[in-house]
């Protein structure tokens, strides 16, 4: 790394790292430039090293000591492997005095590089002074120590030091006081180590602090490979300040008692003590937390300043209302959840500004229900309606459950109502509402004919009033909807915001917007990842809805083993179903590459993020069962004779995959055994059963979607988790949060507080591949509500930042930093 005239946050590692293969592996990183560099944090610090002498050392303890340079002899290794160098030194000098015992120990260090082997022999001459750290081994029966950091101590009796010599500290002290510091540990790679991440951070820093070796090399050229810390100077934080702008307020940083963010991003890469090193994480954290909430806010009162279609709340106080009419058809009654969020939905309707709304709820508590009210009131006000599905599978559907309610209601004239055509098209169904309204009901999805297809963008382009069911087609450039006065989006983690902005700009306003999850999210998660959003929750179940019992059952219990088989072939013939879900396809199956999930992108499937115990290498993992290897296995069991089996992945095409589907519902194949490609979007109301193979491998939330798969139909119903975790390990206790609760919130926050958000919401919303880092959704809730409240403070002050530019420019920093849960309309 050299020096240049004019280092910034915004220069390029390229620019400033000479090694081409050190900027590679950087990159891989996701660092690309300065400011890249300074907020890839420390995941931890190092122990302060202690101090000692050769006589105290202790094998397996880092340890530092002084010593002084007795020996050095560069040996060439045969077959041209390089070089190792021999550096003997010993400590007499420095204990003699204090009545300690005078040791020796060796050095070694090898490289491939001449030139480094020769600036090594040069700085380390005999004579030198050094304070000496690193972890002690032993070779041939000899104490050594292999690549030991060593800090050069000016000595009075070498009066004239070359440059490869110059010291690294002035005394022995200072040497003794900088390898006691704690030292940041970094998520390293296989092509760059923690130190060397450390090495180039502090460079920058120094560049950025325009410290006095900022003027010429920082390591030695040719010695790239193998450099270690050169002589660190100390990095004056008041001269950082000047290239490090702080992004918080000063009102704000002082009433928090917040760090400057350069003295607090030294103490994240050069921290004094363990003490500045939470201090300084306690800063940055805090300032991802309120810039997020600025962000947040800002984006919600910008969205609400735009022009929407305002539709008429006459949905519960009039009687013939199309919203009113819907609810008096439904065969069940609606659950007090139910009825205040369609109310407060139907406000925010009426509003001139568009409608942001979050809407959670458990699998089956009638979010469908909901949405189709509020669709509903757009058609009654003369707008379009649009739901868009994450699979082709969730939006058919939706579409045969829509259309049954709305025929309820209505009067389906299909074959008469489709002008121009003798012959129907079943992806466009005519139900007549009232005598002045025939209301289309539209499916589009990526799959359909081309007749069908021209059928259900003619109907939308038109602009008359309709509810289109769609999949990803909704973003394609043919679809147009010029009177979409509302959105729906389920499952709303699947999509990217450059598809609800291509969306929006269908309509010639901005749609009010519905988001619906099956995903629970913890309050404190929600307040930090949908926070420009209002929030619902349907907490209540149909009374047709019964708990699903759960069971975990370890898979070397043959005896248990086999009653579940049994237990799932009397269910069978009671005319039930049962699910069998796998996490791989075959045994070749890689889970890096295949797709058993619905991918943002909207094709197939995506697989589960399986989870690997800590200190768990690839060797130790039990192999994960496949549908391949089950099906054969559960066809060969006696409990399932006679019993007619399919199997449903991510590798089946839509119409095996709805063939498949058709013949598990219908009874035909009772038994189904598939990836958890059916985790999402798939009813079955007589499904009774599910076995989960590997469960101890997957994550608490999609354990508890698959779980929702059953209990459907008002049956008792029964989710058996299969496990090969010892039962005091990490993963059985996972597993026991499951088997003990069904409030989905908890679940969520503890899977949230084990894999982090990323896993659990999806990156787009989690920050998963964005500007925070450091920010928990759970432990730092009370710092979220304190941000978020300072942040709206500010904002009815300053709404476009013009007096804070630094926030202004981390806020537009951090929104394009792929928080799709920024962008909500």
């Amino acid at each position: 790394m050299s020096a240049v005239a004019r280092v910034g946050l915004h220069s390029t590692v390229a620019s400033l790292v000479a090694n081409r293969r050190r900027v590679s592996a950087l990159k891989a990183l996701g660092v690309v430039t300065v400011g890249d560099a300074l907020t890839y944090y420390p995941f931890r610090i190092t122990d302060p090293m202690q101090i000692t002498t050769i006589a105290g050392i202790r094998l397996g303890e880092p340890c530092a000591f002084a010593a002084r340079v007795d020996q050095v002899r560069l040996v060439p290794l045969s077959g041209h492997r390089g070089f190792r160098l021999d550096v003997m030194v010993d400590d007499a000098a420095f204990v003699s005095g204090r009545g300690g015992t005078p040791l020796a120990v060796r050095l070694v260090f090898f490289s491939h590089k001449k030139p480094y082997m020769d600036w090594m022999v040069r700085r380390l001459q005999v004579g030198a002074d050094l304070v000496v750290a690193g972890e002690p081994g032993v070779y041939m029966d000899q104490l050594q120590f292999t690549h030991p950091e060593t800090l050069v101590v000016a000595n009075a009796d070498q009066e004239v030091y070359a440059d490869a010599s110059r010291p690294d500290a002035a005394s022995l002290a200072e040497a003794l006081e900088r390898v006691r510091r704690p030292r940041p540990v970094y998520h390293a790679s296989s092509r760059i180590s923690s130190d060397h991440i450390h090495d180039v951070i502090l460079g920058f820093l120094r560049l950025l602090a325009q410290a006095d070796d900022a003027s010429g090399p920082i390591s030695p050229a040719g010695a790239a490979e193998e450099e270690q810390a050169s002589a660190e100077v100390r990095i004056n934080p008041e001269a950082l300040s000047q290239a490090i702008p702080d992004v918080l307020p000063e009102q704000v940083r002082v009433d928090q008692g917040l760090m400057h963010r350069a003295r607090a991003l030294l103490g994240m890469h050069a921290p004094d003590s363990p003490d500045d090193f939470a201090a300084a994480r306690k800063t940055l954290r805090y300032e991802e937390a309120f810039v997020s909430q600025t962000a947040l806010l800002q984006t919600r009162r910008q969205t609400q300043e735009q022009p929407t279609y305002p539709c008429a709340n006459s949905g519960a106080d009039r009687p013939d209302t199309l919203p009113a009419r819907f609810i008096d058809s439904l065969p069940f009654q609606l659950t007090d959840g139910q009825r205040q969020v369609i109310k407060d939905i139907g406000v925010d309707m009426a509003k001139d500004q568009p409608m942001q709304r979050l809407l959670q709820g458990e699998v089956g508590s009638g979010k469908t229900v909901v949405a189709l009210a509020a669709m509903l009131q757009a058609v009654q006000a003369g707008h379009q309606a649009v739901l868009v599905a994450p699979t082709q599978v969730l939006a058919e559907q939706h579409y045969a459950s829509i259309g049954a309610m709305l025929k309820a209601m209505g009067t389906d004239v299909t074959a008469t109502a489709v002008a121009g055509r003798h012959k129907p098209v079943d992806n466009v169904t005519m139900i007549r509402m009232t005598d002045q309204l025939v209301l289309p009901l539209v499916l589009l999805t990526g799959g359909m004919r081309l007749a069908q297809r021209r059928s259900a963008l003619a109907v939308s382009a038109s602009g008359r009033p309709c509810i289109v069911i769609a999949t990803h087609a909704a973003f394609s450039k043919t679809f147009q909807a010029p009177n979409l006065a509302l959105t729906v989006i389920d499952e709303q983690h699947r999509f990217g915001v450059e598809q609800r902005e291509e969306l929006r700009r269908k309509s010639e306003r901005v749609p009010h917007l519905l988001i619906m999850t099956a995903t629970p999210i913890p309050r404190t998660a929600a307040m930090t990842w949908f926070g420009d959003l209002d929030i619902s929750a349907l907490t209540e179940l149909p009374s047709n809805r019964k708990p699903v019992r759960t069971h975990v059952i370890a898979e070397s219990d043959g005896a248990t083993m086999g009653a579940m088989f049994l237990h799932l072939r009397r269910r069978i013939e009671a005319g039930e179903r049962a699910y069998v879900i796998c996490a791989h396809i075959d045994e070749e199956d890689d889970p890096s590459s295949v797709s058993d999930r619905p991918s943002q992108s909207g094709g197939s499937d995506a697989q589960p993020e399986l989870l690997v115990e800590e200190g768990q290498s690839d060797g130790q993992r039990p192999p994960l069962h496949s549908v391949v290897e089950m099906s054969q296995r559960l066809a060969a069991l006696p409990q399932f004779q006679g019993i007619a089996m399919a199997t449903l992945t991510g590798r089946d095409d839509d119409a095996t995959k709805n063939a498949v589907m058709g013949d598990f519902a219908s009874g035909r194949t009772p038994l189904l055994v598939a990836t958890t490609v059916v985790e999402v979007g798939v009813d079955v109301p007589q499904a009774s059963c599910i076995v989960i193979f590997d469960a101890d491998r997957f994550g608490l939330s999609q354990l508890h979607q698959l779980r929702g798969r059953v209990g459907r139909g008002g049956t008792d119903s029964w989710a058996f988790l299969i496990s090969r975790a010892p039962a005091d390990s990490p993963a059985a206790e996972r597993l026991n949060v499951i088997r003990d609760t069904t409030d989905g919130a908890k679940i969520a926050e503890e899977d949230i507080r084990i894999r982090g958000a990323g896993d659990v919401l999806g990156d787009a919303q989690s920050g998963g591949h964005s500007s925070l880092k450091l920010l928990q959704v759970v432990t730092d809730a009370p710092m979220i509500a304190r941000a978020r409240t300072q942040a709206g403070q500010l904002l009815e002050s300053d709404p476009t930042l013009t007096g804070q530019p630094e926030l202004a420019g981390a806020v537009l920093d951090f929104m394009s930093g792929n928080e799709g849960f920024l962008v909500s309309s």
